[in-house]
């Protein structure tokens, strides 16, 4: 009898069902769309997700124990209405009675003559609240509405001598006013482009690219600057009492021109050349308090917690500077007629971090 040969086995392998299966995969499409619509509505409606009221403190320099302190406010880039960082550090401080003086720190091209003259209005209204000394430090730039802001500068009795610190590299000055305007009717008639807008009056387009500026529309526009720029000269003559007795010398440094740290301590437009620690260490001594017994402080931008989900799918920025945001209301709101300090050639684009 032949033996039987063993039937080979059968081995049937049956896949555990998990989670990652077809309902799995459709749930991580399903989170992936639910991210980009997250990331869309962030940059669309940042305002409405954007982090808490108040900027966040952190340790710049000298003593780290000290109770008393030194604040240095950070204005950076262009100076704008819809950036309001620069305002919420001026209300950290009016807040904290245990900042004793302010260092403004300045590294800007200016701004809007309104934004600039707003945040002015407001650092000198903290000085005489608080009775405590501002003192400027400006950084790389410090040109046009920069220089405006500049003026707030004084002890906490409103003595405004050594006050403004220029470093060795510092661009200043470009005290000036300007209405930005391209006229591009030569380049629309080239491509048989004719502007048929229906306006209520006949100053209504004034300013308008599409045209050529008339002698009545320049001449109302030059008025305008005019007088914005009186505004800008008065302020400086507030700031710089030395040169408020001498008018002409006024005129001279309100020309527009940009001068270097050496040329504007010569006609006394800052008071003397050094850094940051510099204007630190002056501070300290019109606030009344040593070095070792009083902490440095900065601020910068709570952090937004959606942007921390979305990453750069959110609007860019740094620490202390604005979100940069180009959408069709930032477009128009920089294409609208108004009066700059500004120390660039094209306002419209460096103004592009509103």
């Amino acid at each position: 009898m032949t033996p039987t040969e063993p039937q080979p086995r059968q081995v049937i392998i049956q896949e555990r069902t998990t989670m990652f299966g077809r309902f799995g995969k459709l749930l991580l499409i399903a989170l992936g769309i639910c991210l980009m619509v997250m990331a869309g509505m962030a940059a669309q409606y940042q305002s409405y997700f954007g982090a808490g009221e108040g900027p966040d403190e952190k340790y710049h320099s000298l003593s780290k124990t000290a109770e008393q302190k030194i604040a240095i406010i950070a204005v950076d880039g262009s100076i704008m209405e819809g950036d309001d960082f620069v305002k919420k550090q001026i209300d950290r401080v009016r807040e904290d009675k245990s900042v004793k003086g302010v260092v403004l720190r300045i590294n800007s091209p200016g701004g809007t003559v309104t934004y600039s003259d707003y945040l002015y209005h407001h650092l000198n209204e903290l000085r005489e609240d608080r009775k405590i000394p501002v003192v400027v430090s400006m950084g790389s730039l410090c040109a046009s509405g920069g220089y405006y802001i500049a003026m707030a500068a004084a002890a906490g009795d409103g003595a405004r001598e050594d006050v403004i610190f220029a470093e060795p590299t510092t661009w200043t000055g470009s005290i000036g006013v300007i209405i930005p305007h391209y006229d591009l009717s030569g380049l629309l008639g080239s491509w048989k482009v004719e502007d048929d807008s229906v306006a209520s009056g006949p100053l209504k387009q004034m300013g308008s690219p599409t045209k050529e500026m008339t002698p009545e529309e320049r001449e109302i526009l030059q008025t305008l600057v005019d007088q914005t720029f009186n505004r800008f000269k008065e302020i400086v003559a507030e700031g710089r009492p030395k040169l408020a007795e001498k008018p002409k010398e006024i005129d001279e440094a309100a020309t527009g021109q940009i001068f270097t740290a050496q040329q504007a301590e010569t006609r006394g437009l800052v008071d003397q050349i050094g850094f940051v620690e510099d204007a630190i260490a002056r501070t300290a001594e019109l606030a009344g308090v040593s070095a070792s017994n009083v902490r440095c402080v900065k601020y910068e931008r709570k952090p937004d917690p959606l942007s921390a989900l979305l990453g750069a799918s959110t609007p860019l920025r740094n620490a202390s500077g604005p979100a940069i945001v180009l959408d069709t209301r930032t477009l128009i709101d920089l294409a609208a007629p108004r009066a700059w300090a500004i120390c660039t050639w094209a306002p419209a684009i460096a103004a592009s971090g509103h």
